[in-house]
């Protein structure tokens, strides 16, 4: 039905996304992150879909290397988020998963090593397309607890998302070592290429190596990196922040304190 501009009933009118910073994958769902400065809250909430998406990956080059690293850093956690929710078995949906976060990996280093690379570029905006379009979702309870620190961090600082993730992710992942050792090494052998003699051994390499990785795409593994050295913030972030069940291990609040301050 064609409707004249002045005609156009309100719930039709369509809305469209343009996508310049690629990672946050918010051109595939209605959901975002809003921040109450007074309060100190920085939370999700879910608004109107799009009604259509332009994906042009030249349009990322009007941002900074850093922010792109970062942006892309941001689809990988979605992935890992995911991934490590419930069910632990492996599902089709983890398979996909897994492929996807390879892709992620394989092309922020190429672009690291060649910013002009287009297909590059190309590669790791429908990385980010993938990771929140409920694709890698399907048959999952995902968990999104480090997604969650992050925001309670970002709500006390100006702490860049993709970079407090880089900071969180490694040091949440050792804390659930025994209860996640399934699911890391599964990751460390199909994402990270890293195998030990045994579930445990493999699911420490994993985390090295994503560790690792964090440090050679040059993002920070410290808060002190970004400028945060208050042990208050963290404490604040870690009472303030939302709880979720969906991982394999369900964290106290006083155990994220102790994860955000081993990071200072």
């Amino acid at each position: 039905m064609q409707y004249a501009k002045h005609q156009f009933p309100t719930e039709f009118i369509p809305m469209g996304a343009v996508v310049t910073a690629s990672g946050t994958g918010a051109e595939q769902n209605n959901g975002a992150v809003i921040t109450h400065e007074e309060k100190r809250l920085k939370q999700p909430l879910v608004g109107a879909y799009h009604s259509f998406a332009i994906l042009d990956s030249d349009l990322t080059k009007t941002l900074p290397m850093k922010q792109v690293i970062s942006g892309a850093f941001d689809t990988l956690s979605h992935c890992m988020e995911t991934y490590m929710g419930k069910p632990h078995e492996t599902n089709l949906s983890d398979e996909i998963n897994e492929a996807v976060m390879r892709n992620v990996i394989k092309n922020l280093r190429a672009l690291i090593a060649n910013p002009d690379d287009d297909f590059a570029r190309g590669e790791l905006m429908w990385d980010s397309a993938l990771a929140e379009n409920n694709l890698l979702k399907l048959g999952k309870q995902t968990d999104f607890q480090c997604h969650m620190i992050e925001h309670a961090v970002g709500a006390y600082t100006d702490c860049n998302h993709g970079q407090g993730l880089a900071v969180i992710h490694p040091a949440l992942y050792r804390r659930m070592l025994n209860e996640g050792k399934a699911k890391l090494s599964r990751m460390a052998e199909q994402v990270w290429n890293v195998k030990g003699n045994m579930p445990e051994e493999s699911a420490r390499l994993g985390v090295d190596a994503l560790e690792a990785f964090i440090k050679e795409i040059g993002l920070p593994i410290r808060w002190s990196e970004m400028g945060i050295t208050d042990e208050s913030v963290l404490r604040a972030a870690a009472d303030t922040c939302i709880l979720t069940p969906g991982c394999c291990k369900t964290f106290t609040r006083d155990e994220i304190f102790e994860t955000l301050k081993e990071r200072l």
